[in-house]
């Protein structure tokens, strides 16, 4: 038979010989051979390939009918993105099988991936898999097949106006035991954007008030969501990702946090576009408060796979620390247009203090970096180069002018 001369039978997507599992973009092309190495010679019928992509959910919920009945109520979903047929060896017309000698066989392959694809997945009640198998048949003998993996990358890039817009909130809670206003708790968060990679720090700027007669504790943590979906039910899993724990803080005290640092651990990205699956991420900044429930600020996060330019950083930065217009940072005009006349712009009384620094109180304590973050572009045509020449000398016609006159 050839499975006792078979000594191997594979399927090696290009790149994964040498530099180990392989990672696909949606779009892209994905390229491989099936190996098939036998030891003598054999009789084959066909060499199929299949390429699948799909998102499966499945879990089971316990019922209670009364007091001695229950039942066990499935859900489950599944939804394809991938189907890809090929046949790498086909039976000849005439009914014959085909015959290979004895040695390694190689049948290469390609295809392209679809345009839109979520990311691979792996969670505790569903999947998001692709694969490819080959099926190599032979008459008179049983199917034998092999199947490899590989991962699909959606890309999320996060240099998008959506996913740079600072993310900011405030709560409060009346701390109470045993029906006693103790105090109010007030949290107040901000961070520079929403959206992050695997690898950033994310710097929390907050502010906590306690308002109550004993001594609580400030916590940050990002929490994933998992949400399964299937027949118009949920079902959600979630879990920390990682969490930093700030100093306790006394009674009638304020603790402030300037670009407190939580670094993101190496962590899948957001899937968002997934009918089925949801994975989702958001920072927590929460209170404990002795004797009650916790004081909880949530703040929403995407972490997508293409990071921050260097550009995209800077804006950000500055846009989220200084309340600065920063329409100068549009396009320049072929033309620039002359600057205004000096009085058209600042008047005789305002003139002289234009030209002082702002005060902090004018600027509501907002003034963290230089005094030069604050002065803006303007793009105006430059004056006129200096010259020890004068331009317009005057004339030989001219009788002077008596200076003592």
């Amino acid at each position: 038979m050839i499975f006792d001369r078979l000594k191997r039978f594979l399927i090696v997507l290009e790149g994964t010989e040498r530099d180990g599992p392989v990672g696909f973009s949606p779009g892209q092309t994905v390229s491989g051979r099936v190996v098939l190495e036998l030891a003598a010679a054999a009789r084959l019928g066909a060499l199929r390939l299949r390429a699948m992509g799909a998102a499966r959910v499945h879990w089971t919920e316990s019922r209670s009918a009364g007091s001695s009945t229950a039942y066990t109520q499935s859900y489950s979903d599944r939804v394809e993105f991938l189907n890809h047929r090929d046949t790498l060896l086909a039976p000849p017309d005439n009914g014959e099988v085909t015959v290979l000698q004895a040695g390694r066989h190689e049948f290469p392959f390609t295809f392209q991936l679809p345009e839109t694809l979520v990311t691979s997945f792996e969670g505790k009640h569903g999947s998001v898999r692709y694969w490819v198998k080959a099926k190599l048949r032979r008459p008179w003998a049983l199917v034998k097949k092999v199947k490899k993996e590989f991962t699909v990358i959606e890309p999320i890039d996060i240099n998008t106006p959506a996913l740079l817009a600072p993310q900011a909130g405030a709560k409060e809670k009346l701390a109470r035991a045993w029906y006693c206003n103790r105090g109010q708790v007030s949290v107040t968060a901000k961070i520079d954007r929403k959206g992050y990679t695997p690898g950033e720090v994310i710097p929390i700027f907050a502010e906590i008030d306690n308002g109550t007669s004993r001594a609580v504790v400030p916590k940050a943590a990002i929490v994933q969501t998992q949400t399964f979906i299937a027949r118009g039910t949920k079902k959600q899993k979630r879990s920390v990702v990682t969490s930093i724990v700030g100093d306790s803080i006394a009674a009638g005290k304020r603790e402030v946090w300037h670009g407190r640092a939580l670094k993101i651990p190496p962590v899948g990205p957001s899937i968002l576009q997934c009918r089925i699956i949801q994975v989702e991420y958001s920072l927590k900044v929460c209170v404990d408060i002795p004797g009650t429930s916790k004081l909880l600020l949530e703040l929403p996060l995407v972490i997508g796979t293409i990071p921050l330019h260097p550009f995209g950083s800077r804006t950000s930065s500055v846009s989220s620390q200084y309340s600065i217009n920063l329409d100068w940072l549009s396009p320049i005009p072929e033309q620039p247009e002359a600057p205004p006349e000096y009085s058209a712009v600042v008047s005789s009384p305002e003139a002289q203090q234009s030209l002082a620094p702002p005060c902090r109180s004018e600027l509501g304590g907002i003034l963290e970096g230089p005094f030069f973050a604050y002065i803006q572009e303007f793009r105006f045509r430059p004056p006129p180069l200096y010259s020890e020449v004068d331009p317009n000398p005057a004339s030989a016609n001219i009788r002077p002018r008596c200076m003592t006159c």
